[in-house]
This record gives structure tokens, C-alpha cells and sequence, in this order.
């Protein structure tokens, strides 16, 4: 059976870099609506500092909230980490899966979390070893992979060793990240191979945005690589502040109808998911860049 896996990271990296501030209701209505239809695998937020990722600030009452309401040990939510303080919350409040996340340009690196690579490796290592005492899963984010906003082109080397990195810390899976929406199916075959030759392929994961409408067709050129787990954003939310124009994530429901058409089982209900893209879309402030969500799925029209 032809079968991939999807991770819905609107409610934390598409929603990140929106203007549009939803409440803890708002958020947690959302949450609803994707889990009704399929989705099992997904970030719920981040424990980040509020002065640098304001949208993130009410991930703890949120995840509160998720706890209280819904029980289904078969879902699996997680949150972003920075260091042992978020980390810390994650066991708190009971979630068995972080996420954390490095940079494959130094520039980028500094710019994003105020650090050198080197050093947010340093920061991994004893949330790592938290993680291993807690049983708790560690996903690995790897950003710029494809091209950096102020390097430029990134060695598909470096990319490689700090992905080796990640997965000899102990990462689960490493997700493999076009932050700002530049890659080409050429330099998605050649990554990926490398890839494939020192991590094992089911521990990768594709991060692709839509800056330049190549998300789709990249996803695709990495699924025939054998990649079989895809991060993507419901209507496509999100961004990069970094990446001028950057249109945000994949959008869930473009994922699906593609996969859908090739007869590779997500677990989504496509129908569902372009209900809460229509219901989403006046409460963000600005049109979903989502193309299925827009248009929906084909109606053949009824003659006279």
C-alpha cells in the first residue's frame, strides 16, 4: 500500500509568521477541525521567548487545553523547544514528542536564534539527554537547506554532516527544510541521494514552501526518492520573515489532492480539509494561498 505520512505544522510554523493574532479558542476550534479529518500528526505550538515569537506566547494554555479536552492516545502532538526551559514545560504539561531546530547557515543561524551552529548543537545535547531520561521523542528540524536569504547557496555537504549530526544525537527523524521556498527538483534529487547514503530514508522528511510554486512538484521528486513523511500548513499559512514575498508552507489540502490523484493514502479527508480553509480564511486578514482550498475539488456542471 502506497502511503505517505503528513505533519500539520500550521498551529505552530505557519501561524508564527502570520500578522493575525487567533485566540486560544480560535487555535483550539482549528485544532478541532483538522483532527476530524485525519490529522494525527501535528505541532500544536512552541516554548519560545514571547518577545521574539510573539504568536507563540499562548502555546502552554493551548496545549492545557488539548490535554483537558481531548484524549486519543493515537494523536500525536508536538511542540518546538529551544532549550531545557522549553523542554522542561513539554514534560509539565505531559507531551510525549518535541521538536528541535538548526540552521544550515551561520548567518541564518545568528539571525534566527541569536547563535552560532556550533552552539545551538551545545544547546541540543542536554535536551537530549532529558529527552532519553523522559522517554520522549525528538524530532530535528534543518533550515536553509536549499538556500540561505543572506549566504546564498548552501554546500549540500554541510547540509549532509549536520543532518548526520542530528541523527546521531539521537532525532528520530530529521526534517529536511525550504524555509525560504527556493529549491528546484534538481537540487532536491541530489540532496536527498546524499542524504539517503548517511541517514537511513525513513528517519527523512521533506519542509518545503511555496515561495515559487515549486513546493508541490519537490515533494514529489523527493517522494520518488522514497521520502515518506512531508511537513505541510493548512491553506498554506505562514511564511519566512526573511524571505521577501515568502507565501508560506505547502498547503495541506495541495498535498492531498496531489497525493490523492496518485492513489498515495494520506489519512485526510480532503473534503474536510477545504471546510476549514473556507472557515479559516476571513479570520486571517488576508487570502489563503492555498490553490485546492480556493477552488475546491472539480463539479461537473448538470445540462438543461
Amino acid at each position: 500500500m502506497k502511503q505517505v505520512r503528513l505533519v500539520e505544522v500550521g498551529l505552530r510554523d505557519g501561524l508564527q509568521n502570520e500578522s493575525t493574532m487567533l485566540s486560544v479558542d480560535q487555535r483550539f476550534e482549528l485544532l478541532q477541525k483538522l483532527l476530524n479529518a485525519g490529522v494525527r500528526h501535528f505541532e500544536i505550538g512552541a516554548f519560545v521567548s514571547p518577545k521574539w515569537v510573539p504568536q507563540m506566547a499562548v502555546t502552554e494554555e493551548l496545549v492545557k487545553k488539548y490535554k483537558t479536552k481531548i484524549k486519543n492516545a493515537k494523536l500525536e502532538p508536538s511542540v518546538l523547544v529551544p532549550n531545557e526551559i522549553g523542554f522542561q514545560k513539554a514534560v509539565q504539561l505531559g507531551l510525549k514528542e518535541i521538536a528541535i531546530f538548526a540552521s544550515s547557515s551561520e548567518t541564518f543561524s545568528q539571525k534566527n536564534i541569536n547563535c552560532s551552529i556550533e552552539e545551538s548543537f551545545e544547546r541540543f545535547k542536554p535536551v537530549m539527554a532529558l529527552a532519553k531520561k523522559h522517554k520522549i521523542k525528538v524530532r530535528g528540524y534543518l533550515s536553509v537547506c536549499f538556500g540561505c536569504p543572506f549566504e546564498g547557496d548552501v554546500p549540500q555537504k554541510k547540509v549532509v554532516e549536520l543532518a548526520k549530526k542530528l541523527h546521531q544525537m539521537g532525532c528520530y527523524e530529521i526534517s529536511i527544510g525550504d524555509t525560504i521556498g527556493v529549491a528546484h527538483v534538481g537540487q532536491v534529487k541530489s540532496l536527498f541521494k546524499k542524504l539517503k547514503k548517511a541517514i537511513p530514508v525513513k528517519k527523512l522528511a521533506g519542509h518545503f514552501h511555496d515561495t515559487r510554486g515549486q513546493a508541490l512538484v519537490n515533494i514529489l521528486a523527493a517522494y520518488e526518492l522514497g521520502i515518506k513523511t512531508f511537513d505541510s500548513s493548512i491553506g498554506g499559512l505562514g511564511g519566512c520573515p526573511y524571505a521577501k514575498g515568502a507565501t508560506g508552507n505547502v498547503a495541506t489540502e495541495d498535498v492531498v489532492y496531489m497525493f490523492q490523484d496518485m492513489g498515495v493514502k494520506t489519512g485526510l479527508n480532503l473534503q474536510k480539509l477545504i471546510e476549514i480553509n473556507q472557515w479559516l480564511n476571513p479570520q486571517m486578514n488576508h487570502p489563503l494561498t492555498s490553490k485546492v482550498g480556493r477552488v475546491g475539488l472539480l463539479k461537473i456542471e448538470k445540462e438543461n
